[in-house]
């Protein structure tokens, strides 16, 4: 038996290369005679990125810049296709993981620093630029990057004001006359992992502004802000910010990309899986294991283990799929992709504390697993 080992990241816990050898582990350990292959996989969360730079034989360059308060850092720039791609991880410039909690600041964050390193990849002259967009901590609807590619926003008398959400609502203008037009000739490919739209209750400050520090009423500001950003946005080139699939990804900045630099935003996962030449593990696989933090209803939307399961079904593949959480019912749809769905927890406790465990109930769970899968067939 021939085990392809294709987790996404356990969010928090561990990363998606960390959950596959432990699984993988826990296989060793339980005795079952199979090979296996760990295939780490993600869906344009964080992480997506260092991900495809490793899996393409990619190189990293350090460049400074911004972090999201402004303050002066490192960041890398990944390089594949023999220097023709660029691979940006919006993270690493912009994420939230570069703040302390009580840094968040959804009104002050800026993605400036991911212009930077759009503004290094085509100073490397690179036809194409993949960016992932997970793990920001902004809700700046792109014009931090918009302002590092030269655009500014000016108010009704024509004074340029600082590219900070907190000032997006007195915008009047948007100036594209210094917009650095080396981008509009580059393949823009932005990875997302969620489908929300850019406004509105299901919209990238309601969502997923109180994850970067939004209060309700920070909330309500950065609603109205974005409203008037799309506005003005319309005006200027025609297209509705609001009617883009995927634009609330990473506060707006995927409705900001396909505006302006007319960028192509695709499912994270699948295009993941499409460069990275997933099918070729998958057609040696007996038997996929896959998983994340929770399989539940949103995984079917866009998430990398229904990705693969949808992969591996197509091509009459067994599917078992690893969570910390898993739904309490059955769910119909889960189980036309998933032949199993095994919660990884094996007693009652708290978030914080179970996710300390991941790696061990991972183990753990792949090696009843393993003993399962060598009971005898006559049993």
């Amino acid at each position: 038996m021939h085990i392809l080992i294709a987790p996404n990241a356990f969010k928090h816990s561990l990363t998606a290369i960390e959950s596959a050898q432990a699984i993988q582990e826990g296989l060793k350990r339980s005795g079952l005679i199979c090979t296996s292959e760990c295939f780490p996989v993600a869906d344009g969360g964080d992480g997506t990125g260092h991900l495809i730079v490793e899996k393409c034989g990619g190189v990293w360059h350090e460049y400074d810049v911004h972090d999201p308060l402004g303050r002066l850092i490192k960041a890398p720039l990944g390089i594949i296709d023999h220097g023709k791609t660029a691979v940006i991880e919006m993270a690493d410039a912009s994420g939230i993981r570069l703040l302390h909690p009580d840094e968040r600041s959804p009104l002050m964050a800026s993605s400036f620093g991911t212009g930077e390193l759009i503004r290094f990849a085509l100073d490397r002259q690179v036809s194409k630029i993949i960016i992932g967009l997970g793990g920001s901590a902004t809700v700046d609807g792109g014009i931090g990057i918009l302002s590092a590619l030269g655009m500014k926003f000016r108010d009704a008398e024509g004074t340029e004001i600082p590219a900070l959400p907190i000032n997006m609502s007195r915008f009047r203008q948007i100036d594209r006359s210094g917009f650095d037009n080396r981008i509009l000739n580059c393949q823009i490919t932005v990875l997302c992992d969620v489908n929300n739209l850019l406004l509105g209750v299901k919209g990238s400050a309601a969502v997923f502004g109180p994850q970067k520090g939004a209060s309700p009423s920070d909330i309500k500001l950065l609603d109205l802000a974005l409203t008037n950003l799309s506005n003005l946005a319309l005006q200027s080139t025609g297209i509705n910010m609001n009617e883009i699939l995927h634009g609330g990804s990473a506060g707006g900045i995927a409705a900001a990309l396909f505006t302006f630099p007319n960028a192509r935003l695709v499912n994270g996962a699948e295009h993941f899986l499409e460069l990275t030449a997933f099918e070729k593990s998958l057609k040696n696989a007996d038997l996929l294991i896959t998983g994340e933090g929770s399989i539940d209803e949103q995984t079917i939307q866009v998430k990398g283990p229904f990705a693969v399961a949808k992969l591996a079904k197509e091509n009459n593949i067994r599917v078992i799929g690893l969570a910390g959480f898993v739904p309490l019912h059955v769910n119909a749809e889960l189980d036309k992709y998933f032949d199993i769905i095994i919660p990884i927890g094996n007693q009652p406790t708290d978030l914080s504390k179970a996710m300390k465990f991941t790696a061990s109930n991972l183990i753990r769970t792949a090696i009843v697993i393993g003993k399962f899968l060598s009971l005898p067939k006559t049993i």
